[in-house]
């Protein structure tokens, strides 16, 4: 009994010193005098949003720019989707398979995932040029390292029985991946990669911070100039996909389940 007490004090000192080490490497300046006045015309500017906005027969507008930024978010969902099968099953720990090659496999997953879609996104810019293909690009193989390891996971839980009954009547590799394998994985790469996609949108949408297109590229422009009617008309087009979106996505994911 005193030793678990003596554990939970010690988790406590332990979090307060944490928090304590935290906020003392965060520098803090004061507030600047015109902080209250900017953040009333935030305000006011969010909670007046530029109507006119969501259509303009010419240039962009906020339609066509939340558009973009599906059509980006679906493209690199789908490279992502495609391209990270092959490193799942690299990657999955499966009887009778060396740990060297998942091993090899999960490294390599990992290392995908240590590049942030802002970072990718910047890469690409400078190698096809700004615009929404470099965004598209820049989603998908980051996603690939986050759905190559669900992907793996569910490899790692198939169940073995039919495939090994399969192979006991003498099926070959091709069959026993097409009746055996793909019906048991398939749900789950579904769902996994519809959960993706909701990920996608939300990240899509700040690509067009460093020029990868989307709804971004209007809105870093909003946020220069202090257009705040114009943010506030984007930020509620961004909030009313997303939400349509992650409807639409938990109805589909809880069909597959």
């Amino acid at each position: 009994m005193k030793r678990r007490i003596w554990l939970r004090w010690t988790i406590v000192v332990a979090l307060v010193l944490i928090y304590v080490w935290t906020f003392a490497g965060i520098e803090f300046n004061g507030i600047k005098p015109t902080a209250g006045k900017i953040t009333r015309s935030i305000f006011e500017g969010i909670f007046s949003p530029d109507w006119d906005y969501v259509y303009l027969p010419d240039g962009e507008d906020l339609l066509r720019g939340l558009l973009e930024t599906l059509q980006i978010s679906i493209l690199g969902s789908v490279i992502s989707a495609i391209v990270c099968i092959p490193f799942a099953f690299w990657s999955a720990s499966r009887r009778g398979k060396s740990k060297a090659a998942s091993g090899s496999g999960k490294f390599v997953l990992s290392f995908i995932r240590t590049f942030p879609e802002l970072v990718m996104a910047i890469l690409f810019t400078k190698a096809v040029g700004p615009g929404s293909f470099a965004g598209a690009l820049a989603l998908g193989l980051h996603s690939i390292g986050m759905l190559g390891k669900l992907f793996a996971e569910e490899v790692e839980n198939m169940d073995s029985g039919p495939t090994e009954a399969l192979i006991a009547t003498g099926a070959n590799r091709l069959q026993v991946l097409w009746f055996a394998v793909i019906p048991q994985v398939l749900p789950g790469f579904l769902s996994y990669s519809l959960y993706r996609f909701e990920i996608n949108v939300r990240s899509a949408t700040i690509l067009g911070f460093v020029g990868a297109g989307g709804i971004g590229t209007p809105l870093i422009f909003a946020l220069s100039s202090r257009s705040w009617d114009r943010v506030g008309i984007i930020l509620l087009g961004i909030i009313v996909m997303v939400t349509i979106i992650d409807l639409i996505s938990g109805y589909l994911r809880r069909k597959l389940a």
